[in-house]
């Protein structure tokens, strides 16, 4: 994002609504820090954008084809990512899952959202994890535009170009078997000890047939207690497969 500064009024409108504090004022006139920037549009949201047309502006042409329009994938959820043809930083994880069968019985989803609004991230702090994760084999969920920025993805380990690039979150997806779950979960609580960065754990499973969730005794001996705001699906669609074949 850029201001131009003939057309800049410094009403200051913009400065409150930049999420990691890239806008600022200076000389009455608003100035943007690129290094703080993820490209994330929310300073030209219709809302946002009340004191001069276009003083604020994208140009987008600049960073096409660049290590730096990734960027925009992971902060503006309004942008489709060209290889996924998924908006947004991850995909639709549980929301849709009573209809996808992505996550079978005997299986958990996991989803570590890294960085969040106003305190972001930068993939070298995401590669922390992914490396540590490493020596389990995961298989990182295709449709998350995180994955394709693996240049090792049996490493965990980015490609060096995106490494330093600062987002407002990205989201670390995949699926292992129910028995892997607690030795997984012990290493992501190991490994938040040296992030720099805030994130939360999502855990995706669907209940047995008595109504019953397995995941949770064993949540409950690790001492992680889910919270109640839990995405619950309604089980009115009709999913693909519910036990995935061997």
């Amino acid at each position: 994002m850029l201001i131009d500064k003939e057309k800049c009024i410094g009403c200051g409108i913009c400065v409150p609504y930049c999420p990691t504090g890239a806008i600022s004022m200076s000389d009455k006139k608003a100035t943007i820090d690129q290094v703080l920037c993820v490209e994330c549009g929310n300073c030209i949201r219709p809302r946002v954008v009340r004191c001069s047309p276009q003083a604020i502006y994208e140009p987008y042409e600049q960073i096409k084809g660049t290590p730096r329009e990734v960027r925009r994938y992971f902060s503006d959820p309004a942008t489709v990512h060209g290889v996924t043809g998924v908006p947004g930083r991850g995909t639709e994880e549980v929301k849709t899952n009573d209809v996808t069968g992505r996550v079978c019985r005997g299986e958990v989803g996991i989803a570590i959202e890294m960085g969040r609004p106003c305190i972001g991230t930068t993939f070298a702090e995401v590669e922390k994890l992914t490396k540590a994760l490493a020596p389990y084999g995961i298989e990182y969920e295709e449709g998350n535009p995180l994955t394709h920025l693996l240049e090792d993805r049996a490493k965990g380990v980015f490609k060096e170009v995106y490494k330093s690039e600062s987002v407002l979150s990205a989201i670390v997806e995949f699926t292992v078997k129910l028995e892997h779950m607690a030795e997984i979960l012990e290493t992501i609580k190991g490994t938040a000890k040296e992030l720099d960065t805030a994130f939360s754990l999502d855990l995706i499973c669907c209940f047995e047939e008595d109504g019953s969730v397995p995941a949770l005794p064993e949540l409950e001996r690790l001492g992680m207690k889910p919270r109640a705001n839990a995405k619950v699906n309604l089980g009115m669609g009709r999913p693909y497969k519910i036990v995935r074949e061997a």
